[in-house]
């Protein structure tokens, strides 16, 4: 293949196609930033985060036009696009107001005579691989703060939603970012490992799957590039019997069926305590069966397609499997007739009677279906909770604060919410254990990740 070809969920029709760029062409690219990046890095932060603020500010002005194509591109409703854009204007504006306080010098005691301090470099280009499900969520997370950090970025957008990238590149050029600091490349599989193993490429952020992530980690191997990896996520709740059951079921439902359940901090399994679980499962049911499956680009829709048919197929075969081993779907799909073979429009479920026997249960399905199991203890519940491949976020639901923080230490998870869900907050580290990656995104420790420390050692004889 020779291009992207984007073929919407909604009927399958192919509506963009670029081309690929070659090795060449990539290889002159990366020169490009090179160059680039030593100038960008003489411009005071100050300046650097007012161009930034600018590029931003005309994205939210376009926000109309960003969300028709995401709804077009992946398959969300159009009802819920827009929040993309305003989330990422929050992140970035976030990022940016922190920028001057984490990439100042750290002065450091010193005897008499000396000064020590130490300074935050860039890394000189980063390259981010940024997914489909949030595009513009995941690439301003490395995007923003790296260039803030005084990086050249090149971004290699998902085929799935890939004009990311030119309208990036329009308004950090209409906002005066100068030429070659930030690129976006239609890049082959090929083409970009073979980047990442010989280019001048000095950090790799790559948000996708645990086999991408692989993918990424043997081609930088040798090389000593420091390489972020978000990757998946089988997230956790547990409702204890003291939880504000009509809160929990509300924020676990949208927890596992906003964006069609492809969310890497989506929740897929929750843990109940048995003595309110009858209740629980019945009012979570209920309140799945009032979503609306169907055209996203229909403002009432409330639940669109995944992004592709072989993944909707996917999705189905494993609900099956886990029903066949001998798990209960307590959700008709005759009400979703939307939902049919053949076609990314996928019913949602909830399953009962589900053990950890089950791939439903320890591996990501990324749809809109959930697992239900009862637990007898809390210590039941973090054990189940803590029995994952992954670690991105888990959420725990309870009116006792004190038990839950307690609870939260135990679990082995890179974000734990208390009675909230599926969200992420600038002001935090963004970072995932085991199969969910390595690395850390966002907060003050996301620029630090995207620059180097120096050690400046000064004996003044001036």
């Amino acid at each position: 293949m020779d291009s992207v070809k984007t073929v919407s969920p909604l009927d399958g029709r192919i509506v963009i196609e670029r081309p690929f760029a070659d090795m060449n062409a990539a290889l002159s690219a990366v020169a490009a930033a090179l160059r680039a990046q030593t100038l960008w890095h003489a411009v005071p932060v100050a300046d650097r985060v007012a161009v930034l603020e600018a590029a931003i500010a005309s994205m939210v002005e376009r926000k109309a036009v960003l969300a028709a194509e995401i709804t077009l591109h992946m398959g969300r409703p159009i009802s819920q696009s827009a929040g993309e854009i305003d989330g990422m204007a929050y992140r970035a504006r976030h990022m940016l107001a922190l920028a001057a306080e984490a990439l100042a010098d750290r002065e450091e005691a010193a005897p008499d005579g000396r000064r020590y301090f130490i300074r935050r470099q860039p890394h000189g280009t980063v390259l981010a691989i940024t997914p489909w499900n949030y595009p513009y969520l995941t690439a301003v997370n490395s995007i923003i703060p790296a260039l803030a950090a005084g990086n050249a970025v090149i971004l290699k957008p998902s085929p799935q939603t890939p004009t990311i990238g030119e309208h990036f590149a329009e308004a950090f050029k209409a906002a005066g970012v100068p030429e070659g600091v930030f690129q976006s490349l239609h890049l082959s599989a090929d083409t970009t490992l073979k980047l990442i193993e010989t280019a001048s490429i000095h950090y790799v952020g790559f948000t996708g799957s645990v086999a991408g992530g692989t993918a990424v980690e043997k081609a930088a191997a040798g090389r000593f590039l420091p390489v972020g990896l978000e990757l998946g996520g089988k997230d956790a709740a547990y409702v204890r019997a003291d939880a504000d059951i009509d809160n929990a079921v509300a924020n676990l439902v949208d927890g596992a069926l906003f964006n069609s359940g492809q969310s890497c901090c989506g929740i897929e399994r929750i843990y109940v305590a048995e003595a309110v679980y009858d209740q629980f499962i019945a009012a979570y049911a209920a309140l799945v069966q009032t979503y609306r499956l169907g055209d996203p680009q229909d403002p009432a829709t409330t639940l669109g397609p995944v992004v592709s048919v072989q993944a909707a197929e996917r999705i189905r075969a494993e609900i099956g499997a886990a029903c066949a081993a001998g798990a209960e779907a307590l959700i008709p799909e005759n009400l979703f007739p939307a939902a049919k073979a053949g076609t990314a429009y996928v019913a949602p479920q909830v399953l009962v009677k589900v053990d950890h026997t089950m791939a439903f249960m320890r591996e990501e399905t990324f749809g809109p279906c959930v697992g239900i199991m009862a637990v007898q203890s809390d210590g039941e519940a973090i054990s189940r909770i803590n029995d994952s491949p992954y670690g991105l976020t888990a959420s725990l639901w309870t009116e006792d604060t004190a038990t839950g923080l307690a609870l939260a230490d135990q679990v082995n998870t890179g974000t734990v919410y208390l009675n909230r869900c599926d969200a992420l907050e600038p002001a935090l580290a963004w970072t995932g254990v085991k199969h969910s990656g390595r690395g850390c995104t966002l907060s003050r420790y996301g620029y630090d990740a995207l620059t180097r420390a120096k050690s400046f050692n000064i004996i003044d004889r001036s």
